[in-house]
């Protein structure tokens, strides 16, 4: 018994040895393995002892042979596997319902694509395609927009570096914004407005993690683009080129500090220059400063955020009060039922693209209630109410349903 439990293990050794010898065997070297393996057969079967029972040499045969192919078999199926998972694919989507004082409307707010592709393990390829508002061309409320396509490098297990099309390190929604990670069934007015996000680049990106609680990032892209004239005049939000034949005159700078002193807090800060955000009509230099904190523990939840432009004093000229942009948000929150399933959050900002205008009160000051339920970590439905006031009064409810994959 024991030496046919010998021959059993021998002749599986023998069957790994030849199927791993080429990750995907043709069917000639298959049938080559199988020759093999009976030749070992055989010779093992003379070496039996005359008086150790008989093995029936055909019985062993077909087994060993079976187990060759069922090898042979698994280490196709892995390949096949490996081959497939270099491949990523997923998106997201947000349907959103409001019913406010400027007016109601249903919209498919964002239908997203993520595509992706592992050269190695070092070395991948990510991508996002987005349709807002699901319709697009002449006359039509949406957008195609191609808002990340870029090569990641990991230079080691703690750096890595980017380029192409990327989202600029800055605040809490603009690199993570599916719907079933926030709260709201919009995403909130101070990083839109003042951030502003989503906001993308082309350029150059490094990461590095210097331990397990300090990292940091900096991003060299393309650069805003702001209107001079009209009633946008150096409005941030509107000088997002989207790398859509973007003026590139004067690019800019990002950096970001990261710090997580414990698994329940993270704390982070960014700072961006670009010495001209006309990109060479009229020299106006202008600095971000975003810091932002979030803290969870049994279910409680908090996040914060305060945003800071300053911009050359000159844009004065044009329009007034536009040197200085600023906003900040306060979110607390609570998840709670089998599996964290419910939440609930209340949340208070005030945003004003006119700060430096001291004679004049424009920012809007928001004050949002709402619910979260997750069917699924990976689906949700949003309803909150807002109350607006200040610059602008916009009252009303929103309910909303996104998902991720």
């Amino acid at each position: 018994m024991i030496k046919k439990k010998l021959l059993v293990t021998a002749l599986i050794a023998c069957g790994l040895g030849n199927a791993n010898a080429e990750s995907t065997p043709s069917v000639e070297e298959m049938w080559k393995i199988i020759q093999q393996q009976q030749k070992v057969i055989e010779q093992l079967q003379s070496q039996i002892s005359n008086n150790t029972k008989q093995v029936d040499a055909q019985k062993i045969s077909t087994e060993q042979t079976a187990q060759a192919v069922e090898i042979i078999s698994e280490n196709l199926d892995d390949t096949s596997t490996q081959s497939e998972s270099k491949y990523k694919f997923g998106g997201y989507g947000e349907l959103h319902y409001g019913n406010t004082d400027s007016g109601n409307s249903v919209d498919f707010h964002r239908f997203v694509l993520f595509n992706g592709y592992d050269f190695n393990e070092n070395t991948r390829f990510y991508s996002e395609l987005e349709v807002e508002h699901a319709l697009s061309g002449d006359g039509k409320p949406g957008e195609v927009e191609v808002e990340q396509a870029y090569i990641e490098h990991r230079l080691s297990d703690t750096t890595k570096m980017t380029a192409g099309i990327s989202l600029v390190p800055v605040g809490i929604l603009n690199e993570t914004h599916e719907p079933d990670t926030f709260y709201g069934v919009e995403r909130n007015n101070v990083e839109k407005n003042i951030i502003p996000a989503t906001w993308w680049s082309a350029g150059l990106g490094f990461s590095q993690e210097v331990n397990n609680s300090f990292g940091y990032d900096l991003f060299v892209g393309d650069g805003l683009y702001v209107p001079t004239e009209g009633s946008k005049a150096f409005l941030i939000r509107s000088g997002r080129q989207k790398v859509a034949e973007a003026t590139a005159n004067d690019g800019s700078i990002t950096a970001r500090v990261r710090f997580n002193p414990s698994n329940n807090l993270q704390l982070n800060a960014s700072f961006q220059y670009q010495q001209d955000v006309t990109q060479g009509e009229l020299g106006v230099d202008a600095t971000l400063f975003e810091a932002n904190a979030q803290y969870n523990i049994n279910g409680f939840g908090l996040k914060a955020l305060y945003a800071r432009w300053d911009l050359d004093d000159k844009v004065n000229e044009i329009a007034a009060g536009r040197e200085q942009q600023t906003g900040y948000f306060i979110e607390p929150s609570y998840r709670f039922g089998e599996g964290n399933q419910f939440g609930v959050f209340a949340r208070y900002a005030n945003w004003d693209n006119n700060a430096g205008d001291d004679n004049s009160d424009d920012a809007v000051k928001q004050m949002d209630i709402g619910f979260n339920y997750w069917l699924t970590p990976r689906v949700v439905f949003k309803a909150d109410y807002q109350d607006q006031s200040g610059a602008k009064d916009d009252d009303g409810i929103h309910l909303g349903m996104g998902y991720s994959f």
